[in-house]
């Protein structure tokens, strides 16, 4: 049995996954497939490149491929069809914003603004007194207590719901009454029911509140069920299963204890019946959106690796991405499929007009989510959230995974509080951190200092944003150096390329203007784009390029068939080159975050990297909006600053580093404009593209790291099994020894 057959994978995506040669999982594998598989949210922090798409393609195919198996073999919906003996807050039985943790005792709601309710699977009728507990487990407005079938979910708001509230006020049809006293976290409630004397009371933390409600004799013969309401809060229930924290008295017994003839299950739509599961053509069971065509593309790619020997039935996947004809991917969602893996944009107008239901899904995997937020996709995620069904066609609950490599930003984690069912973290990364993997290193820009600029005869074409400026040698101005800037990172990245003879690498710039002046440029040097034995041979991947070139472009660089690849951040986001040795920041990303993102493409599959980035030391002139200006749009002349209704910004990379190194809590070794990396600094001798294991002696493995503390812990247990065995027999035995 295989490491992944261990954590429940099927031996037919084992064995595909084995063909891959992923001998182990990853650590983030290790931890997220058991969760995904088990039926929890999951929320997942790693470095960049430790397999987080395999960490939930792998368990939701699974899943998948297992669900059609069911269907196709005709079988009933029998998780709804079973009523469980215990008593739990129900599945079914509450409003949509209602979370409710798998052994159905305990109930959030992250929704600020409306109340959300729930009611229990059991209640109480005829006659006897009694008694559960809910405890305040987060802040927030609570009102527990007790309803009939018939009542809202927003307990106290009719004539058939009785609640008592954290403000200290009980309510039923509406009228909220000073009761008892407020009530907040940690706090333990006492929720009495007397079907005798036909009357409701309360305790805070084990003291009588005293009697809040007397019912009607309508209520006789009605059946009452443990019930609650929360905004933006948390409560956990007890309903006798265990010890409560303050036994009642008076004869009041359990909830769970009662007779049987007293107890009725709730039968709210949906719990009950014998249905049979089936498959909608266009509602697929799982949608995964990403922030970039390349990211979508490499996801559906993964899933179909995985796959290669899931048959009988057959799980169909569908790109939904834009640059593809509509009228194609209809005609695939119509002829059926099961996972979708799209970009944010087509997935929308899919849904919107009907084509692509949501009725059938089961995981929604919110990939790179920063990413996806930082895109403005938040109301997008929120519509899509709202519009899905949270209890799923075979009775299962719908399942939420965020991936991100930048998991700790606050918008993402906003994001998780108020969508996802009480999420697990998997956070083996912390904040942002760089692979050891990774060598990375600065190299300082100074025209004042090195001269070389002004006897250029080729440089690379600039941004043109000193077009109207006066910028020559023997001119020191801002202006001037700002230009002398852009033409010597031009000639340090060639540098870089020929220093470490690199034969396979990824080059950043800002903008997609600056990436095409760049591509051209070493085109130039290496003798054209069309010569074979171009030492510089390039292309360029960016929004500007048609989506078949963009593919075209990176299946060609995958292939190297060209040496260099030249791209925004955007592209950093979908980009995964097994063993690519080399990276190139020709200016520093003015979001720190994505310093991770872009670094993050070399090191990766235990295979050694190396980073240069090229940071000016002087102040740089740069478009604030890239290519596209707001008001006139493309090729925008105005080199004005900002601050003068212009449209160009002064670059501070000093302080893009200094951010940088503090989000990273470190200091990122710099090196002269010669190149050379000091591989000392390093742990020795390396071989960039090669796995790390090849690495010089000096570099020491995990087990070599954690032998001494294993060593440690042995005489620890030595002592201890030598203190037992005297204290019980009275001496010391040769074998502990």
């Amino acid at each position: 049995m295989t490491a992944f057959e261990e954590m429940g994978v099927m031996p037919e995506i084992a064995k595909a996954v084995e063909e891959m040669d992923w001998t182990l999982p990853t650590d983030v594998q290790s931890e997220a497939i058991p969760l995904v598989l088990g039926g929890g949210d999951t929320l997942m922090a790693a470095e960049t490149g430790s397999g987080k798409t395999g960490a939930f393609c792998l368990p939701i195919l699974q899943i998948v491929w297992e669900t059609l198996k069911d269907i196709q073999q005709g079988k009933s919906n029998k998780v709804n069809k079973e009523v469980s003996p215990h008593w739990l807050l129900s599945f079914f039985d509450r409003d949509t914003g209602m979370a409710v943790t798998p052994d159905g005792l305990r109930c959030q709601s992250r929704e600020p603004k409306a109340w959300q309710g729930v009611r229990c699977t059991k209640g109480v009728t005829g006659k006897g007194k009694y008694y559960y507990e809910a405890t305040v487990s987060d802040e927030g407005l609570c009102r527990v207590g007790w309803s009939t079938r018939q009542a809202a979910l927003d307990l106290g708001t009719c004539k058939w719901g009785f609640g008592f509230g954290g403000t200290g006020k009980k309510s039923n049809c509406r009228q909220f009454d000073d009761y008892g006293e407020a009530f907040g976290l940690h706090d333990v409630i006492g929720c009495y029911l007397d079907m005798e004397g036909m009357e409701m009371r309360y305790s805070k933390n084990g003291v009588d509140l005293g009697k809040a409600f007397s019912l009607r004799s309508d209520f006789k013969n009605a059946t009452l069920f443990p019930s609650c309401v929360l905004k933006n809060a948390e409560m956990a229930f007890n309903f006798g299963a265990q010890p409560f924290k303050h036994p009642p008295k008076n004869g009041y017994i359990a909830v769970c204890e009662a007779t049987k003839e007293c107890i009725v299950n709730s039968d709210v739509k949906g719990a009950g019946g014998d249905q049979k599961m089936k498959v909608i053509n266009n509602a697929p069971q799982a949608i995964i959106i990403e922030p970039s065509r390349e990211l979508a593309e490499q996801t559906l790619k993964q899933i179909q690796l995985f796959r290669k020997h899931l048959d009988n039935p057959v799980v169909k996947d569908l790109l939904i991405v834009g640059g593809v004809p509509v009228k194609d991917q209809i005609s695939a969602l119509n002829g059926g499929i099961d996972i979708v893996s799209g970009t944010p944009g087509r997935l929308e107008e899919l849904i919107n007009t009907g084509q692509l239901s949501l009725q059938g899904c089961r995981f929604f995997v919110l990939d790179e989510a920063d990413g996806l937020l930082k895109q403005g996709h938040e109301n997008l995620i929120n519509r899509i959230h709202s519009a899905i069904p949270k209890i799923t066609p075979d009775g299962k609950r719908l399942q939420m995974v965020v991936c991100s490599a930048t998991l700790h930003s606050f918008e993402v984690k906003r994001m998780a509080e108020r969508l996802m069912h009480f999420p697990t973290w998997i956070d083996l990364k912390g904040q942002d951190s760089v692979p050891e993997t990774v060598h990375h290193v600065v190299v300082k820009v100074d025209p004042r200092n090195n001269q070389s600029w002004t006897n250029l005869r080729k440089h690379v074409q600039t941004d043109g944003v000193h077009s109207r400026d006066n910028v020559r040698p023997g001119n020191n101005t801002p202006e001037t150096l700002s230009e002398a800037v852009k033409m010597m990172k031009g000639e340090l990245c060639i540098k870089a390329i020929d220093t470490h003879k690199m034969d396979q690498a990824l080059i950043f710039c800002r903008t997609k203007l600056d990436c095409d002046n760049m591509e051209r440029y070493m085109n130039q040097l290496g003798g054209g784009p069309k010569n074979r034995n171009n030492p510089y041979s390039c292309v360029c991947l960016h929004g500007d390029r048609k989506p078949h070139e963009r593919k075209a472009n990176l299946e060609c660089f995958k292939r190297k068939e060209v040496k260099f690849l030249i791209c925004t951040d955007v592209a950093a986001r979908g980009i995964d080159v097994g063993g690519l040795p080399f990276m190139i920041n020709i200016t520093l990303p003015d979001e720190k975050s994505n310093y991770v993102h872009r670094i993050g493409r070399v090191g990766r599959a235990e295979r050694m990297g190396l980073a240069i980035s090229i940071v000016s030391d002087v102040p740089e002139k740069v478009w604030y909006h890239g290519e596209w200006c707001a008001t006139r749009g493309r090729n925008c002349h105005n080199t004005r600053l900002t601050t003068e209704s212009g449209c160009c910004v002064w670059y501070n990379e000093p302080q893009y580093l200094a951010d940088i190194e503090e989000h990273l809590g470190v200091t990122i070794q710099q090196v002269d404009e010669d190149m050379k990396v000091p591989l000392d600094e390093f742990d020795g001798k390396v071989s960039y593209g090669a796995k790390r294991a090849q690495m010089g002696s000096n570099y020491q493995t995990h087990v070599e790291q954690l032998a001494p503390a294993v060593h440690e812990l042995q005489e620890l247990e030595r002592d201890a099994q030598q203190i037992y065995l005297k204290r019980q027999y009275g001496k010391e035995y040769p074998w502990t020894r």
